[in-house]
């Protein structure tokens, strides 16, 4: 798989947002690196990666990190490595062998549900739950149509339904100037979709996709409770599915999902809806921190526990 992170559809998105950006490479290797700024100091990120073939390649991809680090006076480095050479369950003794450790939270979700689409469409639909096959198949029946946009305005209908989303369940949605910034980045560029939802002309549905070379990501989507019977984010996202199909794309990645153990996750809603389109769970390694700078490090880490334990 392509990680969308890593590409340099990103990295635009990225640097329109105002942030300074590096990106890498060397043999068997590439790497996208993001500077911010945490309590600690400067920190160099890189969000799923580096990306590298083998463990010797990882190795040479973190060497490279450390010295850009150094070069920026950051006080660490942060690494999701979710395709370097060695499986999930592998990682922890091997990053920790290279002086890693874990990063406080997971910046990234450590589970993502992957639909594959290779093969006829006709097999990823057998792989969904029988409802949601109907109404994608049926649900034009009910006056209910769906367009696909690279219009940056068209944000504006995807923000609305986040907001009504928002007061309703009590969530913070990312803010309506970063999804502005990303919609203005990636849709006139093809990097990304706006699907749309709309009953007799009027949208009641909208999800907005990512897409690398062979991955569409389920990035944000939303729906007006008004016509919350229809169930129209189903079939939107079906719809998004078999675009990505014609497009020749080989997943679509629904993102993060709670761990099956844990039924009381925040996130066990959704995650049942994810798991209802068919598919398959991807463990990746989690977020680690790599100190360059280790008296700032430990000093960042230090009073985070404090602040904890005073909380």
């Amino acid at each position: 798989m392509d990680y969308f992170l890593q590409t340099s559809a990103w990295a635009d998105v990225q640097r329109s947002l105002g942030r300074r950006v590096h990106e890498q490479s060397g043999p068997g290797w590439s790497c996208l690196a993001i500077e911010e700024k945490n309590p600690a100091g400067k920190i160099i990120y890189a969000p799923y990666g580096p990306v590298a073939d083998s463990v010797e390649a990882f190795d040479a991809a973190t060497a490279a990190l450390v010295s850009l680090a150094k070069k920026e006076r950051a006080v660490f480095v942060r690494m999701e490595p979710v395709s370097a050479g060695f499986t999930a369950s592998d990682a922890g003794p091997l990053l920790r062998a290279r002086g890693l450790q874990p990063a406080p939270a997971n910046q990234q979700p450590e589970l993502s549900w992957i639909v594959d689409l290779e093969g006829d469409f006709k097999d990823v639909l057998a792989g969904m739950k029988p409802t949601n096959r109907n109404l994608y198949r049926n649900i034009h029946k009910k006056g209910v149509t769906f367009r696909a946009s690279q219009d940056p305005a068209d944000i504006s209908v995807l923000l609305h339904f986040l907001h009504l989303t928002a007061a309703r369940n009590g969530f913070k949605p990312q803010s309506d100037e970063y999804l502005t910034s990303v919609a203005q980045s990636l849709l006139p560029a093809g990097a990304g979709t706006l699907f749309i939802a709309e009953l007799e002309g009027e949208p009641i549905a909208a999800a907005f996709a990512y897409d690398s070379a062979d991955t569409r990501v389920y990035a944000h989507a939303a729906l007006d409770d008004t016509h919350r019977k229809l169930s129209a984010g189903i079939p939107l996202l079906v719809t998004l599915m078999a675009d990505a199909k014609e497009k020749g794309l080989k997943h679509v990645d629904l993102w993060g999902v709670a761990p099956e153990d844990q039924p009381d996750h925040k996130w066990a809603g959704f995650t049942a809806f994810k798991k209802s389109f068919g598919g398959r769970e991807v463990s990746y390694p989690g977020t680690w921190d790599l100190p360059v700078n280790k008296l700032r490090y430990g000093a960042y880490q230090l009073a985070r526990k404090l602040r904890d334990r005073l909380r």
